[in-house]
């Protein structure tokens, strides 16, 4: 099992960060382009969903699957948006998601006096917590292919 890639997302849809540790294929447009485009989908899907669902669904879209990779979401009460990529073996990892967004962006961006809301998230410190996180997730695998 495997992490592909990470997106975080403020509520107006711009990216604050992007990390990929085993990312196989590239879109082949530009970083920027791809920003857009998952944004747009998760705006898509999540609005299809609360339209079309036959049953009340209290939490909402947490995830997809291709038949090559999983794409799990959580969305924080004030619009920050994370998604997470993974394998097709990674069952629901919505605590996960949780923890990034409490334990990790929370801690080194908000209380963060030298981070600026709605923007690029530029903390070093941010960077090597949230890698360190992931890599040490238990569905993590640096061989993975």
């Amino acid at each position: 099992m495997t992490v592909h890639n990470l997106y975080i997302f403020d509520r107006n849809g711009a990216c604050l960060h992007y990390s990929e540790w085993n990312r196989k294929k590239q879109a082949g447009i530009s970083k920027e382009e791809e920003y857009k485009l998952m944004y747009g989908m998760l705006f898509s899907i999540r609005s299809f969903i609360s339209k079309m669902s036959p049953v009340d669904m209290k939490d909402g879209f947490l995830s997809f699957q291709t038949s090559k990779y999983k794409l799990h979401y959580y969305e924080t009460p004030t619009g920050l948006k994370v998604v997470m990529n993974t394998d097709l073996g990674v069952g629901n990892i919505r605590d996960v998601l949780h923890q990034i967004y409490s334990y990790i962006y929370v801690e080194y961006v908000v209380k963060n006096p030298l981070c600026s809301m709605n923007e690029t998230i530029q903390s070093e410190l941010f960077r090597n917590k949230l890698d360190s996180f992931v890599r040490g997730l238990p569905f993590f695998s640096a061989r993975a292919g």
